[in-house]
């Protein structure tokens, strides 16, 4: 069992042997952390089957990183109403390829969404997408061992994102969605590692968004309106909660 990929079970330490995590394992509940992880597996099958044996959708999926990864909205909002009915499955396709590929921006896809399909329309597909992105960040934080998941977002990134997560764990998760320009993938990836239930995971993610979605089919197709909006909006959400933890933290100390 030494060659065995430890980089693969969840919650195993670098020096812990493959037995006592097995036990420790059988012996913790993770039904809530079982099902989204079983979507996630079944997905990648499904999209990595598709791109390896099927040549034509291989193509447009070159095609479409090209387009997302472009930033250019008038780009990406041209080809997504080209593609009629498959727009709604490429833009949450998006939102998923946005978790790794940092250059596609999340706030970009929610634009999109809107623009392309109207306020209503567009902002439940939105939320829809980022819903099933976060979903599949989380599976894979759970899937992943917390050794490797330091070497993906670095040892200091992830034991802040972690102990953060233990103890404002719901509005932690709430602000950085709320605020656009956080790396609100990261979080997701972290949550998954931690002790945080899928469903109250889930529910700081769509009460997060929600807002931001409906910022942004108020404000409508000015873009500058929206890139100075957003920038408003993640400093204030994080300046209130930044004072809300310097107090929370000073009333642990009085205690």
């Amino acid at each position: 069992m030494r060659n065995f990929p430890r980089f693969v079970l969840p919650g195993l330490q670098p020096n812990q042997k493959l037995e006592a995590w097995l036990r420790n394992y059988m012996k913790t509940p993770h039904l809530s952390k079982l099902i989204p992880t079983l979507v996630t597996a079944i997905l990648l099958t499904i999209v990595g089957g598709l791109y390896i044996w099927n040549e034509d959708f291989r193509a447009f999926a070159n095609e479409g990183w090209q387009v997302l990864t472009s930033n250019n909205e008038q780009l990406v909002n041209e080809w997504v109403s080209d593609l009629s009915f498959w727009g709604p499955v490429i833009i949450i396709a998006g939102f998923i390829i946005q978790m790794f590929a940092f250059v596609i921006p999340s706030w970009l896809l929610i634009v999109v969404s809107i623009l392309t399909y109207g306020p209503w329309k567009g902002s439940a597909l939105a939320l829809c997408g980022v819903l099933v992105a976060s979903s599949l960040a989380y599976a894979i934080g759970s899937w992943l061992s917390e050794y490797t998941l330091q070497k993906l977002l670095g040892q200091i990134t992830e034991k802040k994102m972690k102990a953060y997560l233990e103890r404002y764990g719901f509005w932690l998760i709430a602000i950085f969605r709320l605020a656009p320009f956080l790396s609100n993938d990261t979080i997701s990836f972290a949550a998954g590692l931690s002790s945080m239930r899928f469903w109250r995971f889930i529910s700081a993610t769509a009460l997060g968004i929600t807002p931001l979605i409906g910022f942004v089919a108020y404000l409508g197709e000015s873009t500058e309106r929206l890139k100075t909006g957003f920038l408003w909006v993640s400093v204030i959400s994080l300046v209130g909660f930044g004072l809300y933890i310097w107090w929370d933290q000073n009333n642990r100390r009085s205690d």
